[in-house]
């Protein structure tokens, strides 16, 4: 018999929504930095296309 793994997904209700650009959003926890997290989000972006 195999294992079933469940994924609990975070509730994006109580995550604080961050506008990347027009087609691209992302999710942080509530008090979170949202330039922060725009910022390293960008960075990492640019470090996968190299």
């Amino acid at each position: 018999m195999k294992n079933h793994h469940n994924i609990v997904s975070p509730d994006i209700g109580k995550l604080q929504e961050v506008v990347i650009d027009f087609r691209t959003k992302i999710y942080i926890q509530p008090g979170a930095d949202p330039k922060e997290a725009k910022t390293r989000y960008l960075l990492r972006r640019s470090n996968k296309i190299q």
